[in-house]
């Protein structure tokens, strides 16, 4: 093949009680990247539509996540990227990670696919580094592997994928504000109460725990942060509002998506999502502020080829 489009689905870091090291992949919102196969070595963007980002390769996160692949591989061969950016910069739902993850899984599969998905991630995470200033991969690793995934450790790197439960639906309202993901960072303590680091533990290893067992109540009861929430909530017009509007419409639990300003929740069921999203939605009519609404099933398998 000299060409590929590709879906780059968008992702939701963190999952309340995971930071940097939990996310999941949604199935339905997400950009469209073609990558192409160039006699000249290196990588050229072609294009970006729908968003006023950078074409140099070493100053996009698809391109310098594609550099470093390339380095690895040393290929005889270019590639030229052109991305349909939907999901936007600052979104909270893994824009950069979409890019990032995109180019790789593209290149590599023009390639003959020499490394797997999870080998993947590190390059990927190279991209996260430049957009955020920190090479997490809370969103890379689900754009690429699908379902949940938990990130053991990075060093070394231990990635884990967990198969969602069927019936998980995830809400997300994106109100059309940006808040960078660096800024958001520089705000967090480096120090935390044991006390408190001892509730976060529990939460995650609660929702880990129902993911496997398909225990819904286990999960709503898991989705819970005790240290990034209560310092990051003041970013997000009527967080705490959209949060509790989407419990009482019946919704698991919820929280800050990456680092916002989006908000999800999760659902036993698309009705159950599609109340919840309403609801959410509710809170910010007449707040002037407008906003994105996505309901969508948890994506099982990440990157799709078009």
């Amino acid at each position: 093949m000299e060409n590929i489009r590709i879906f780059c689905p968008a992702t939701i870091a963190n999952v309340s009680c995971g930071f940097d090291v939990l996310g999941l992949c949604l199935e339905n919102v997400g950009d469209e990247m073609t990558i192409a196969k160039t006699e000249a070595p290196g990588i050229t963007i072609k294009e970006i539509i729908g968003a006023n980002l950078p074409l140099a390769p070493e100053k996009n996160v698809a391109g310098v996540a594609a550099l470093a692949l390339l380095e690895h591989l040393q290929p005889d061969r270019g590639f030229e990227i052109s991305i349909d950016k939907r999901i936007k910069a600052g979104s909270g739902i893994g824009s950069s990670a979409a890019s990032a993850a995109g180019a790789l899984f593209a290149i590599n599969y023009l390639l003959g696919s020499p490394l797997s998905p999870k080998e993947l991630v590190p390059f990927a995470m190279q991209g996260e580094k430049l957009a955020s200033g920190s090479a997490h991969a809370d969103n890379v690793a689900p754009a690429l592997l699908g379902g949940f995934t938990l990130i053991r450790s990075y060093e070394p790197l231990d990635i884990i994928k967990i198969d969602a439960p069927e019936e998980l639906y995830a809400s997300v309202i994106h109100p059309q504000i940006e808040l960078r993901t660096m800024d958001a960072r520089s705000i967090l303590k480096n120090n935390i109460p044991l006390k408190k680091a001892i509730v976060q533990c529990g939460n995650l290893a609660g929702l880990i725990s129902g993911l496997y067992t398909k225990d819904y109540g286990l999960i709503g009861r898991s989705l819970h942060d005790e240290l990034v929430e209560p310092v990051r909530y003041i970013l997000i017009p009527k967080f705490n509002d959209i949060k509790a509007a989407a419990m009482q419409a019946g919704a698991l639990g919820g929280g800050i998506s990456g680092s916002g300003p989006s908000v999800f929740a999760l659902s036993r069921g698309k009705e159950t999502a599609q109340k919840a999203a309403q609801a959410m939605a509710a809170v910010l009519d007449g707040t002037g502020i407008p906003y994105e609404l996505h309901v969508s099933p948890i994506n099982p398998t990440g990157i799709k080829i078009l």
